[in-house]
């Protein structure tokens, strides 16, 4: 290529410029230079510069390296490289990637073969990887110094020899599965992500077999590429130099800040050193020239004092400075992989290390517990769980849909994505790393997330991880700390009120044990697996920390019990109270409280433990073994006969308001109760339904609660009353105090069951009318208003006076001075 001096081109151009007819610079141009100040001039002169040598390069075809061969693509891969570059899909990060992935492998390769051949690495005994960024050229320059290529490796690997690769990803792309930019390098392929950002691209590279350093260069969209002896000569000893001419729309690829997050996100655990070529513009002190003289020192006149005179406050000159681009080299993957290592040589200090560099700080400042294992089989990988000991930001949130996935998956150190749902929504906190050689090291999301492969890998990693939690589960108390004791003056310890020790898995549990209810919930699998890491209060539980298992549970039930009893409700205070309880507290036995709002549908979903059927308390259907069941069945008999015709009037006066009125077998103190039917759903359920903040359907202030069960207790003194206040015909007319009183009691079987009142309006109507009746009050009319009689106006209070302050009046602040007083 022909090269001109940079005035040659000025001049060319500002002659071109002149000879335009409609161009104003012929009659003025050389008129306006002679008014311009010699900056103005040399600024003109650089605009004109650099357009016309913009120009030149426009005009300038491409020419080939010298001395090199042209060589023509194979179709096919023409075909793969077409669509590579006209991809849709913006994801161009990738090629970074491939290109750091690709220079690890040809690492690996001459590591490999130095052990046994030690010669091979001759001068050259620095693994590494090196990226460096030019702004001016707008390149980008990825070196290695792994095994490198001859002339035929250039031409084999990279143009005419991928036969198997190039078309198996044609197949999978003519079949329609997807021509996602993230496919490249599924079949081998990756080399060609560079063409996404890349105009040209030129590969330099020398192998130990080979004297000669060959160069391989090819356009973007071109059918051919050239190889041949690179005219620099050699440059890299050994190793491969790939350079990057970026397309007008890939400058990001020039910033460092860019490409350290890039090397940082998809090559951080590479094993070989990735450095970036950081370039810095400082300010040094000048040189002075080694030539320069000194100014000559001025002659002394006679008469002068040989005294040196030096002005202390004179400072010195500061030197003069210049700009100097300074180039440094930054290793960006300074993490180590240790879950490549020997578990056993690995420190609990490491594991916590690397459990902040996996968290991002998201799970809390150290690791709760984790595992380290390989798995092997039908697919081997390597990996680390941890589990975190605070709640992620989304999760604490309840925001699932948010949640990022925790785990990384990665092939020979690289990562693939960590965006694949390696664990279950319910086991998203789980965070650490996947790494495995029998993956392909990119391949489509959708496809690879759907694989059998990956099925292998997520079953393991739950089984893992649940492994691991149950393992803190069953970790025995921590000892306590030896403390300083007190002693009387005897000599006698004295007692100290020490706080009661926590299990660990109990802190753990209360933070995280909603995700393992939403595991029974979802993954029927491991349901018995997972119920064995719950813990819940109940009746016999005492304190802010105390928890039972449903194994514990079990094996304290009475001889008797079949069922699992549960009470779900909003507050355990409450539940205690309930009147629900009182049959199981005069039974001694003990209730499981239930109050997330996740345990109904656990309810709903899960519904025994260990061949025990678990029983809402709250609906009908609940039955004590305890008793002789012939006694039971003759005294249920009775009372329904008995109480016919109350039940069959409250069912006609209340209407729809209740499923239908039942003599209870369960009641001890309460009057009658509320309860919802097996399978409808409880008050507790209906309430967390009517807090649905985008429930559909249903206009406000509509009535959605659900008619229940009125449960009457046969021996409470005021159903008995109720019962004689009947008459006895079915036809006879019932006092409105007896209505009053029937309603008065449903609103307190509703209320009792945890349900809302039903019509607020009518409730405090029936009350006024019990408050009238029970206070003697005649008419509802109020009374007439007072009008009491004109108060005298009071007087006003005195003003407040300023004392006299005796002698004060020629005292001037300003002639008071703290430095006076004797301090």
């Amino acid at each position: 290529m022909v090269r001109f001096h940079r005035l040659a081109l000025g001049a060319a151009f500002v002659a071109a410029l002149s000879l335009m007819p409609s161009s104003p610079v012929g009659n003025v141009v050389f008129a306006a230079a002679a008014e311009m100040t010699d900056d103005e001039q040399k600024a003109e002169e650089a605009a004109v510069n650099a357009a016309a040598e913009e120009m030149i390069a426009e005009a300038t075809p491409y020419a080939p390296p010298a001395g090199s061969s042209s060589f023509e693509y194979e179709a096919e891969v023409h075909k793969m490289l077409d669509i590579v570059i006209n991809s849709l899909y913006t994801n161009k990060d990738i090629f970074l990637r491939e290109l750091i992935s690709n220079a690890s492998d040809a690492l690996d390769k001459i590591r490999f073969l130095s052990v046994t051949k030690p010669e091979m690495l001759g001068d050259t005994t620095e693994l590494e990887v090196k990226v460096e960024y030019d702004p001016e050229a707008k390149t980008l320059t990825i070196r290695d110094t792994g095994i490198g290529m001859g002339k035929d490796d250039l031409v084999a690997n990279l143009g005419t020899v991928a036969r198997s690769g190039t078309t198996n990803f044609m197949k999978a792309l003519s079949a329609g599965e997807s021509n996602d930019v993230n496919m490249i390098g599924m079949f081998g392929v990756g080399f060609y992500s560079t063409f996404l950002v890349a105009d040209r691209v030129s590969v330099a590279s020398k192998c130990n077999d080979d004297d000669t350093q060959h160069i391989w260069e090819s356009l973007n969209g071109e059918a051919s590429f050239h190889v041949g002896p690179d005219p620099r000569g050699n440059t890299l000893g050994r190793g491969t130099e790939i350079t990057l001419h970026l397309k007008e729309d890939a400058d990001e690829y020039l910033s460092p800040y860019k490409l350290k997050e890039l090397i940082r996100h998809y090559s951080e655990f590479v094993t070989h050193p990735v450095s970036l070529r950081q370039i810095k513009t400082i300010q040094v002190p000048k040189e002075k020239d080694e030539f320069e003289e000194d100014e000559p020192k001025e002659e002394k006149e006679e008469g002068d004092d040989d005294i040196e005179i030096s002005d202390e406050d004179e400072e010195e000159k500061e030197p003069e400075m210049e700009e100097v681009t300074t180039y440094e080299y930054e290793q960006i993957n300074t993490d180590p992989a240790i879950w490549a290592r020997d578990k056993e040589l690995i420190t609990d200090d490491e594991y916590q290390e690397f459990w902040s560099v996996v968290s991002k700080g998201d799970g809390g400042g150290k690791a709760e517990d984790w595992t380290h294992f390989n798995a092997e089989g039908n697919i081997n990988f390597k990996s680390i769980l941890y589990i975190p000991t605070e709640v992620p930001q989304a999760l604490q949130q309840g925001q699932l849909d948010q949640m990022t996935s925790g785990l990384r998956l990665y092939v020979r150190k690289v990562l693939i994505s960590d965006e694949f749902d390696l664990m279950p929504r319910y086991l998203s906190f789980i965070k650490g790393v996947v790494d495995s050689d029998d993956l392909p090291l990119n391949v489509n999301r959708e496809t690879l997330q759907e694989s059998k492969i990956i099925k292998i890998i997520k079953k393991k990693l739950v089984r893992k991880s649940l492994d691991l939690i149950r393992k803190m589960s069953l970790k025995e108390m921590p000892e306590d700390d030896e403390e300083d004791v007190e002693v009387d003056t005897d000599g006698n310890i004295i007692p100290m009120d020490k706080p009661k020790k926590i299990h660990p898995y109990i802190e753990w549990y209360k933070k995280f044990g909603l995700s393992l209810k939403m595991g029974c919930i979802d993954d029927s699998a491991n349901k018995d697996k997972l119920q064995k890491l719950l813990r819940f209060k109940s009746s016999k539980t005492d304190g802010e920390d105390e928890y039972v298992s449903l194994q514990e549970y079990v094996g304290r039930m009475k001889e008797w019990q079949k069922e699992i009893y549960m009470f779900p409700g909003e507050a355990i205070k409450t539940l205690k109270e309930s009147s629900f309880m009182d049959a199981f507290v005069d039974r001694d036995v003990e209730v499981i409280y239930l109050t997330d709002s996740i345990d109904e549908y656990f309810l709903g979903q899960v519904r025994e433990f260990d061949g025990k059927k678990f029983r809402d308390i709250t609906k009908e259907g609940v039955k004590f073994s305890d008793e002789d069941e012939d006694m039971a069945k003759r005294r249920a008999k009775v009372y329904t006969e008995t109480f016919k015709p109350l039940t069959k009037y409250l069912k006609k006066l209340f209407g729809s308001d209740v499923s239908r009125v039942a003599i209870s077998k369960r009641l001890g103190r309460a009057p009658a109760i509320i309860s919802s039917s097996e399978w409808g759903n409880s008050a507790n359920m209906d309430r967390i339904m009517r807090a649905q903040a985008f429930a559909h359907g249903v206009a406000p202030g509509e009535n959605m609660m659900p008619s229940g069960i009125l449960e009457l207790n046969p021996r409470h003194p005021f159903v008995v009353k109720l019962l004689e206040s009947m008459p006895e015909d079915e036809e006879g007319e019932v006092s409105d105090e007896v209505k009053d009183t029937a309603w008065i009691l449903l609103d307190m079987a509703t209320m009792s069951g945890g349900f809302p009142i039903r019509d607020p309006e009518k409730y405090a109507a029936r009350m006024s009318r019990v408050l009238k009746g029970t206070l003697g009050v005649e008419s509802l009319a109020l009374a007439d208003e007072i009008d009491p009689p004109e108060l005298e106006d009071e007087p006003d209070e005195p003003a407040f006076e300023m004392p006299d302050m005796g002698g004060m009046g020629d005292f001037n602040m300003e002639d008071f001075n703290l430095d006076d007083l004797d301090m």
